[in-house]
């Protein structure tokens, strides 16, 4: 577990998780943390702590009461600039600074929310677009020595136990909004064609989604892939970077996203990648290069996509070591951190 933090007198940032859920804010969260640990004193105030970054409870933050140092409150959630804002009315001496990733209008509560931030940092330069005042665009990043290839991926997937010779996976949530059903759909249409693969869909169904995921299974069934089309439900995160290093394909089907981090985390592990245009897909690939970009909710172009892939797993491999170059070279967690950490240094 996580240590508390050790010297209160020297905290510089508190890193908020208002959020029980695990969810891919928390995620980045977590992945970027400890590394501005390293740069500057933190403690993580919340859920679902990491290793590397201390801990602090709701008595430590008390006794922060009108210190004299300001110290960076970094949210990344409505509910945490909500927080911060009403901590500094109260008297606690903090700079606010936001993460946003979201392309979307935002509510006026949002609106406001950002206004009384004294930093914003974006993901990309459309979630800025989105900000109506200026932002630093940061793009997420991922820890390239845990989401690296595995030194023989087909000894990787054997250990799965599942059938064929190669995996092909989309991970996160299932639900329309991550374009699960559009991956079942290429995979019904696509597995007949190529018995050496098998398809994973790696994510939680959510009690408000059961009716979604019961009518993928039906569907999955009713063409007899009930064995090769398979939905894990919710993984530790050990588990689901294994299963990374299991695939040679990662289908990243999202009709909209903030970022969609498992892009960068499917590419640092080396699968050749097909992405919707949704989040960052066009940040992160190059076009014909470090992956193939299609249309959200498009089956019929997905599939055109993914069968020369699927037909020539060598020439995955091939996309796949370029893609993983590309993050290592652009999307690290360490610039990830130097840059957040170029902006606490402009408030402090």
């Amino acid at each position: 577990m996580p240590n508390r933090t050790d010297s209160l007198a020297e905290l510089q940032v508190i890193v908020p998780n208002l959020h029980r859920r695990y969810s891919g804010v928390t995620a980045t969260n977590r992945m970027v943390a400890p590394r501005l640990a390293k740069l500057f004193r933190a403690g993580w105030f919340g859920s679902n702590a990491p290793e590397g970054i201390g801990e602090i409870r709701f008595s430590d933050l008390l006794r922060l009461w009108r210190r004299k140092t300001p110290l960076i409150w970094h949210a990344r959630r409505n509910n945490e600039m909500i927080v911060g804002v009403l901590l500094r009315i109260s008297g606690w001496p903090l700079k606010l600074v936001f993460t946003s990733a979201a392309q979307r209008h935002h509510s006026w509560i949002t609106r406001w929310l950002i206004g009384e931030m004294d930093a914003i940092i974006a993901t990309s330069d459309l979630s800025a677009s989105y900000l109506k005042r200026a932002a630093t665009v940061i793009p997420h990043g991922v820890d390239t020595d845990i989401y690296a290839p595995p030194s023989d991926r087909a000894a990787a997937f054997a250990e799965s136990g599942l059938p064929g010779r190669y995996a092909i996976g989309c991970f996160g949530r299932v639900r329309a909004q991550k374009g699960s059903d559009v991956f079942v759909d290429a995979m019904c249409a696509l597995l007949p064609r190529h018995g050496d693969f098998t398809a994973v869909l790696v994510g939680a169904v959510v009690p408000e989604q059961m009716a979604f995921a019961n009518e993928l299974k039906r569907k999955i069934e009713a063409v007899g892939l009930a064995a090769r089309i398979v939905i894990t439900g919710e993984l530790a995160i050990e588990e689901v970077q294994r299963w990374y290093r299991r695939l040679t394909i990662y289908a990243f089907t999202s009709r909209n996203e903030g970022f969609g981090l498992t892009l960068i985390e499917a590419m640092a592990a080396g699968n050749a990648l097909v992405a919707a245009r949704a989040g960052a897909a066009e940040l992160v690939v190059e076009d014909g290069v470090t992956g193939v970009l299609v249309p959200p909710g498009d089956v019929d172009a997905l599939v055109a996509a993914l069968e020369p892939l699927m037909r020539d797993p060598m020439l995955a491999t091939a996309m796949g070591a370029r893609a993983r170059e590309r993050v290592v070279g652009q999307f690290s967690l360490d610039a990830e951190a130097n840059r957040i950490a170029a902006v606490y240094r402009e408030l402090v």
